[in-house]
């Protein structure tokens, strides 16, 4: 090897050298301003977590408002759509019959896939809306199909309130094929709100790759990462994760509608993935429509309703009887509350009993806690948005210097 080779072999190897600490440096602080942002918690710092909550809102809405400004025209349309709607809402005559009706379905419908793009979307953990309405929804609708032996409840009160017709219902009519029948709008709406909301994270990448700019997203960059990575993945999830990004990557639509059509817990990496290889739009949503609102929401809403089916409820009350000493007490208030359930489906408007059955009680604060843990996330999590956006001025900052 001459001199001029050695010398030059020295310089590249000085250059890597240089290369890697600067590539470990900015991981480092990647590392210290996510730890950094993650401690911006409530219990945590209560005053300045509000203060950078309200700043990002402010934000948020300005964004917002200059994105409606740049799409006047289909604001425009959708107003004067509301206006027609409004006036034929308060003026007599014979349509006022179709218009209650097609009023009483959209804000059903509307209901349904709100609560399914909050499942969804979360804004960093989700609000768990089939296990707190949905699921409850179906169980009751399922329990009554079997005590009324009909379907049929009178609207109204239903679907508020559930109570039996009064023509009593032939024994064995109700089928499992009558009662997916008859909760099936709201399933499959909840079904198109969790498809929806994976929407966030594919337009997020599509943009970022198309763009060449680095996201404001964690779970981006947590995956390139983890395409750096790919090779020497031990652990688990990774390797979970890897599975899912080849098989949304190799197969396409039906590797998605696989992903969709399953309890899938990163499906929001099927997104990502689909964003950044840049998959037609039509292809990623139209399977991920498919498998959330038509395949996934029937295995859920079939597990409900057999699980919630009259033999196999009265075997689980029989069974909790049948623990040990304790069976008989843990047994009582499920029997107690079943019967109460009884009571209210033959009586129309009768009021609860005095003592609430502590069944009742526990699950509305389970809902309670839930829902109050989700708006708490909302905040902490835009909060950290505002940090991360002062973080990258203070480092564009730097810089420039």
């Amino acid at each position: 090897m001459t001199d001029d080779q050695t010398v030059c072999l020295l310089r590249y190897l000085g250059d890597c050298n240089s290369f890697c600490s600067a590539d470990s440096s900015v991981r480092d602080r990647r590392q210290k301003d996510k730890e950094e942002r993650l401690s911006l918690v409530l219990w945590k710092r209560p005053v300045t977590t509000l203060h950078y909550f309200l700043l990002e809102t402010l934000i948020k809405l300005k964004e917002w408002t200059f994105k409606l400004w740049q799409r006047r025209g289909a604001v425009f349309l959708f107003l004067v759509l509301c206006s027609v709607f409004s006036i034929a809402y308060s003026t007599e005559g014979a349509h006022q019959h179709y218009v209650e009706y097609l009023e009483k379905k959209l804000v059903w419908c509307a209901y349904w896939v709100g609560l399914g793009i909050l499942s969804s979307v979360g804004l960093g953990t989700g609000l768990h809306t089939f296990l707190l309405y949905l699921g409850p929804h179906i169980a009751s609708v399922t329990l009554a199909a079997y005590e009324c032996g009909s379907t049929n409840f009178p609207e109204p009160p239903y679907p508020d309130q559930i109570v039996c017709p009064q023509e009593e219902g032939l024994e064995g009519a109700i089928s499992l094929f009558s009662i997916m029948s008859k909760v099936r709008l709201e399933a499959c709406m909840w079904g198109a709100g969790t498809a929806i909301g994976e929407l966030p994270p594919y337009f997020m990448a599509r943009a970022a790759r198309q763009s060449g700019a680095d996201p404001d997203d964690e779970d981006y960059e947590e995956f390139e990462e983890m395409l750096e990575q790919a090779e020497g993945a031990q652990d688990f999830v990774t390797r979970a994760k890897l599975g899912v990004q080849h098989m949304v990557q190799k197969v396409g639509f039906f590797g998605i509608l696989a992903c969709a059509s399953i309890p899938n817990p990163l499906f929001d990496l099927a997104g990502i993935t689909c964003g950044h290889f840049l998959v037609p739009f039509w292809t990623f949503f139209g399977a991920t429509l498919i498998g959330k609102a038509i395949i996934k929401m029937h295995i859920q809403k079939l597990f409900v309703i057999i699980t919630f089916s009259k033999h196999i409820v009265e075997q689980m009350v029989a069974l909790i009887g049948s623990v040990p000493k304790l069976g008989p007490s843990l047994q009582k208030p499920f029997s107690q509350y079943l019967e109460a359930q009884r009571n209210k489906l033959h009586h129309a408007g009768g009021s609860a009993p005095a003592d609430e059955n502590w069944l009742s009680w526990v699950f509305e604060k389970v809902v309670l806690v839930m829902v109050a843990y989700f708006v708490i996330s909302i905040v902490n999590s835009m909060a950290q948005s505002y940090a991360k956006r002062l973080q990258q001025l203070r480092h564009s900052e730097e810089k420039t210097k």
